[in-house]
């Protein structure tokens, strides 16, 4: 992780994909993250705690060892968080639907969509190589846009003098 934020991104150099540890899958997913103020200051403040700090180093990473062979620097794997911390939060808020990254993933991406953002914005800060796959996988629509949505059409088809009318009919 690079020591200084002063452009506030992020350089991804490799992924880890059910524990293996490979190159970036697309050219889109190689390319730079932007940092909001507030998660560089965090990431600063685990850099400063942390172990690895080398260039080479995960950002999280762990000591490990596996049938008595010891292996440093590893990253910590996402299906070990997710079951060990994600998990019990999910279960102890009540939530019963399935949880996984891909929930965050779909989540972050139906907030963007939501605020309004450019869907080639939203492509890009998911990394993806189309803005299809963004769109058709991981937007979704909240109930409040398609009522409003709606609500134009209903007021572009319907004049004040057809209410009353209807009113009567109901």
């Amino acid at each position: 992780m690079p020591s200084d934020f002063a452009v506030l991104d992020i350089d991804v150099q490799r992924s880890v994909v059910d524990q293996v540890v490979g190159r970036c899958k697309t050219e889109a997913s190689q390319k730079r993250i932007p940092l909001d103020e507030y998660t560089a200051q965090d990431l600063l403040v685990w850099f400063q705690q942390t172990l690895y700090r080398d260039p080479d180093d995960y950002v999280f990473a762990a000591n490990s060892s596996r049938a008595g062979k010891k292996r440093e620097k590893q990253p910590l794997w996402l299906s070990t968080i997710m079951r060990y911390y994600v998990q019990p939060v999910v279960k102890r808020l009540g939530i019963k639907k399935r949880v996984t990254w891909h929930t965050f993933r779909r989540t972050y991406t139906t907030l963007l969509h939501a605020n309004g953002e450019d869907v080639k914005v939203v492509q890009e800060l998911l990394r993806h190589s189309s803005s299809r796959i963004t769109m058709d996988i991981y937007a979704k629509a909240q109930m409040p846009a398609k009522r409003a949505a709606q609500q134009k059409v209903v007021e572009m088809v319907r004049s004040e003098k057809t209410a009353p009318e209807a009113k009567k009919m109901a």
